[in-house]
């Protein structure tokens, strides 16, 4: 393994110039002298581009330029101690030690996790007074070597494969206590999407209430952290070193996982269970924040993160006891009451699935709301087709294709356009066609983020062609799920390939993706493609032809679904069955998003109800969950009954789930229809059959709530002088 630093690396007293660009050029051309960047120009070009994202000056007057680039072919650093010091854009002026880091473009996973302990490292005073204090260029290169130090054998084997994306350990981690907090058994090379995910039903996460419960044990606070910037290798182990100093001060147990980019080393489920709260110190989406659902949140940027760690460390022991904190929206995937099991292949592919659904629905959302406004301005007719010269156009297109706001369309094309209006029929064509487009990313997009769940980054496009080639076989929403567990699984085995030096940089970007997309979706274009359509348009086909007595028994059995894990995996899986098939032109798949919608918006109904007619059933902190209830339910927001569900699971869940199962047969047997696919009460206007949609709704609530009630006051009853009882921290 090459030294990440020598001494030819090492400039002290340097005078590069007036700017920090005149420093990252000299750095960069140093880099290249050493045979360790095969062109400074673009290196400093691609420093450049990272530095322009965000000024890497640090407090403490030091600065740490970055990047990732294709043109280095080491991980490596380059130090420069500056006189006259220069302006790296830190609030408490201009900088005297600057550490290069630059990175392959992938880099191997040892190198890489050398490089983040030297980023928490120059956190600590001592080392930075050191740098100063040291005489010799093989001084600097000593302490940066004991700052850093390679992993155990072991551990270097493990995470030798490129593109691996969970690793094992941390030294760095280790040394500040967060070896704790990292679960071994979770971290598996080569699969982004492992982790276990923390119930939402255990009995002390924060969403039931119950927020401190560890703290009334006399331990100390449990305070998580997630830190993650754009590039992965410096800021994101600052932040994480920082918080952790700042917790130790602060007298909580502060964990960290730093989503960088050698991975994450992801929190044992155990640990986020007996959390109080979470810090999110990051500038790029959070991985599985699901995992996190129903804790009190604290979010910023990766450089508060970093400055402000104390405050941030503050305000998160705060919402901890606050009721009204904002909290991590969305549910744990485990949906079963117990720690997901790291490390096995069910366990992993149920992640992946769950990812690529999360990824999927805001496509849904978007696009079935702004097909339903379509629907509302301009008619159902803005779909249909018979236009244009070969009578195979849809008015939409039409109409957008040969008017304009200034040469609108006759009103009369559509016989239900609003108003019987050119302007409202123009209006209702282009949203459409926006909601059309959204809609048509449904599949890809499930695909892509299954991949991206199992092979990280590189899976991505394998995993959107082959979603994007199930929807041209018809394969639709199955053939889409295929395709993203087929591409993330091909993506992920050729990242194990063990190349040359001279090819890591091409792997993430020009092989994996070519090979995988080559593999996955000539597999899927042509083996798979027909056998799934075909499975596919049987079971639209068995679901256009249900009636009566089946047609109800669909309708309890999705309600029972959406209202077992509001938000986790069966309840997804029903969602994602009804959104899917979702078309105006198919009554069946109108009826199944009706009955499916509604069942969901039971469960925060009733427990508001509830709450309104027993108070003294539930604490105060309940009370005022089952006040903000009520507006979660009437928006399609089932995650809004979890804090009971969570704080009271044998009493609520069966509760709820009948009354969903009431709702969802009543809509069916009454042929509700709902055109768009989320919204609640605000997408009347996409609704056929109204007064069946309220019957229907008002049933299952007074069932589900009726029934709770009723459980919570048989039952071991509980007072609100009990609950409310003042809580140690």
């Amino acid at each position: 393994m090459a030294e990440l630093i020598t001494t030819e690396l090492v400039d002290l007293d340097a005078a590069y110039g007036a700017t920090k660009d005149d420093v990252i050029t000299a750095l960069a051309a140093r880099i290249a002298e050493a045979g360790r960047s095969t062109d400074a120009g673009r290196l400093a070009a691609d420093v450049f581009a990272r530095e322009a994202k965000s000024s890497t000056g640090m407090p403490g007057r030091f600065a740490i330029p970055h990047c990732r680039s294709e043109y280095v072919l080491e991980p490596t650093l380059a130090f420069a101690r500056l006189s006259p010091e220069i302006d790296f854009g830190a609030k408490d002026g201009p900088a005297d030690l600057v550490f290069m880091i630059a990175a392959p473009a992938s880099g191997d996973q040892v190198h890489m996790k050398l490089l983040t302990q030297l980023a928490r490292a120059l956190v600590r005073k001592e080392f930075t007074a050191a740098l100063r204090a040291a005489q010799t260029e093989q001084e600097i290169v000593d302490l940066v070597r004991d700052a850093v130090q390679p992993p155990a054998p072991k551990e270097a084997a493990a995470a030798a494969p490129a593109g691996s994306a969970a690793t094992t350990g941390d030294a760095a981690a280790t040394t500040t206590g967060a070896a704790a907090t990292t679960s071994g058994a979770a971290a598996e090379a080569g699969f982004a999407g492992e982790s276990g995910h923390a119930s939402p039903l255990s009995p002390s996460n924060p969403a039931s209430g119950t927020a401190t419960a560890s703290a009334r044990a006399g331990e100390p606070m449990t305070i998580l952290a997630v830190t993650a910037c754009p590039t992965g290798i410096a800021h994101t182990f600052m932040a994480a070193e920082a918080l952790e100093n700042a917790g130790k001060k602060a007298g909580v147990h502060l964990v960290v996982e730093p989503q960088g980019s050698v991975g994450a080393d992801k929190l044992d489920p155990a640990v986020i269970a007996k959390a109080s709260a979470i810090i999110f110190a990051t500038d790029v989406g959070v991985r599985d924040k699901d995992r996190f659902a129903g804790l009190p949140e604290i979010s910023t940027s990766v450089k508060n993160g970093i400055h402000e760690a104390d405050q941030l460390v503050a305000r998160a022991i705060a919402a901890a006891g606050d009721p009204q904190a904002r909290r991590v929206s969305g549910t744990a995937a485990s949906g079963d009451g117990a720690p997901a099991r790291a490390g096995g292949w069910g366990a992993k592919l149920k992640n992946a699935v769950l990812t690529g659904v999360s990824y999927m629905i805001p496509f849904v959302a978007a696009g079935g709301l702004l097909i339903a406004l379509g629907f509302l301005l301009g008619g159902y007719e803005v779909a249909k087709s018979g236009f244009g010269k070969d009578g195979a156009t849809s008015l939409a297109d039409f109409v957008l294709g040969t008017h304009s706001l200034t040469n609108l369309p006759d009103g009369s094309l559509s016989p239900h356009a609003l108003l019987g209006s050119g302007f409202t029929l123009y209006l209702g064509a282009a949203l459409f066609k926006l909601g059309a487009l959204a809609f048509g990313f449904l599949v890809p997009a499930l695909a892509g983020y299954i991949a991206y769940a199992i092979a990280d980054r590189p899976g991505i496009a394998p995993g959107f062609t082959a979603g994007a080639v199930a929807g041209f076989t018809g394969g639709g929403f199955l053939g889409g799920l295929v395709g993203g567990i087929l591409a993330g699984f091909v993506a992920a085995w050729i990242a194990r390939w063990k190349v040359p030096a001279f090819a890591r940089g091409l792997m993430p970007v020009v092989v994996i993706p070519l090979l995988a997309t080559l593999i996955s979706g000539g597999l899927m274009l042509v083996v798979l493609g027909r056998p799934l359509a075909w499975v596919t348009t049987s079971l639209q086909d068995a679901l256009n032809g249900m009636s009566g007595t089946s047609a109800i028994a669909l309708g309890a059995i999705l309600g029972l679904m959406m209202c077992f894990d509001m938000g986790g995996p069966v309840n997804k899986a029903a969602y994602a069955f009804a959104t899917a098939g979702l078309n105006v032109d198919q009554p069946a798949t109108l009826k199944i998003m009706a009955a499916v919608m509604l069942a969901g918006m039971v469960p925060p109904l009733a427990l508001a109800l509830s709450t309104a007619v027993r108070p003294r059933l539930y604490n105060a902190a309940e009370r005022e969950n089952g006040k903000a209830a009520w507006l979660l339910g009437a928006s399609f927001i089932s995650e809004g009954a979890i804090p009971f569900a969570a704080a009271d699971p044998v009493r609520v869940i069966p509760s709820i789930m009948a009354g969903g199962a009431v709702t969802g047969a009543i809509s069916m047997a009454s042929g509700v229809q709902l055109s768009a696919p989320h919204g609640g009460v605000f997408v009347l206007f996409a609704v056929s059959g109204i007064l069946m949609f309220f019957v229907a709704l008002l049933a299952g609530v007074l069932v589900a709530a009726a029934a709770v009630t009723v459980a919570k006051s048989t039952g071991a009853r509980r007072t609100a002088v009990e609950d409310d009882a003042p809580v140690t921290v």
